[in-house]
């Protein structure tokens, strides 16, 4: 039951930190390019580098952590960090082509679902 409360408490953090993050870019910088979620996404991937290669390196560190900071914070904050994460894994294990054809079908298959469900909303409202 802690790792849920943990996740939930890293989760609740993350999102308002994120919202924070994405109110200050649009108030400083509009929203014709989307300033605050790539500063979001990007700097969620240097957190998740840095705090999942510290918690493996660290095996002393309390696995809480990984509930908190990862899973919960960071997942909110961004899952585009959790992909990244994943293709980087495959690159760095020798799975090269995995982590290429990954990528090429998050991408592709997201811009379709994304399609799908705006034409969806649009055929209902």
């Amino acid at each position: 039951m802690q790792r849920y409360l943990l996740i939930a408490i890293g989760g609740a953090l993350g999102a308002i930190t994120r919202y924070q993050i994405g109110s200050w870019a649009a108030e400083r910088f509009g929203m014709r390019f989307p300033v605050g979620t790539l500063v979001i996404n990007i700097s969620a991937c240097v957190l998740i580098g840095f705090s999942v290669e510290f918690l493996n390196r660290h095996n002393d560190i309390s696995p809480a952590w990984r509930y908190l900071i990862p899973v919960g914070f960071i997942g909110a904050y961004s899952t585009f960090s959790t992909f990244e994460w994943e293709i980087w894994t495959d690159f760095t294990s020798g799975a090269f082509w995995i982590g290429v054809l990954y990528m090429i079908v998050s991408l592709v298959a997201g811009l379709v679902a994304v399609a799908v469900g705006a034409a969806t909303a649009r055929s209902v409202a």
